[in-house]
């Protein structure tokens, strides 16, 4: 492969599913900001098994703690577009874990329209059901 690998950064962001922010799923609110913010792109994770700041385990074995499992939000771009969204995103998470990773970027989206193009309108949906994590056949995301 031949190409020119960039530097990035990644941010994490870890929370639990039932977290939520303006009556929707916070994994999903993130989602929705860094959209509009540009950035080149964000997914969401959902663990089966994990805890946090509570240290009460969550997980997906136990039906009575299964709305609540472990959940990742994972945004990659260049240094200077994730450090400027990530007060947004402080802003937003009250309980869960924010880390930011180096990464070199060997192969993808080149972000933001940096030269004016108009970006796809975002899914605008109503919100998913808080408890209903991503990836379930219920959830329409």
């Amino acid at each position: 492969m031949t190409g020119t690998h960039r530097p990035g950064l990644r941010l994490t962001v870890l929370l639990g599913a039932a977290d939520v922010r303006r009556h929707r799923p916070l994994y999903s609110e993130i989602v929705h900001r860094a959209h509009r913010a540009g950035l080149a792109g964000a997914s969401v994770f959902r663990g089966i098994e994990g805890f946090g700041a509570s240290s009460r385990i969550h997980t997906a074995r136990l039906l009575s703690l299964a709305e609540d499992l472990p959940v990742a939000v994972v945004i990659v771009d260049t240094e200077e577009a994730v450090r400027a969204f990530l007060p947004e995103v402080t802003g937003l998470v009250d309980d869960g874990l924010i880390t930011l990773d180096p990464v070199e970027i060997v192969r993808g989206a080149e972000g933001r329209h940096r030269d004016g193009r108009d970006r796809a309108p975002a899914n605008e949906d109503p919100p998913a059901d808080p408890r209903t994590p991503p990836g379930d056949p219920g959830d329409a995301s």
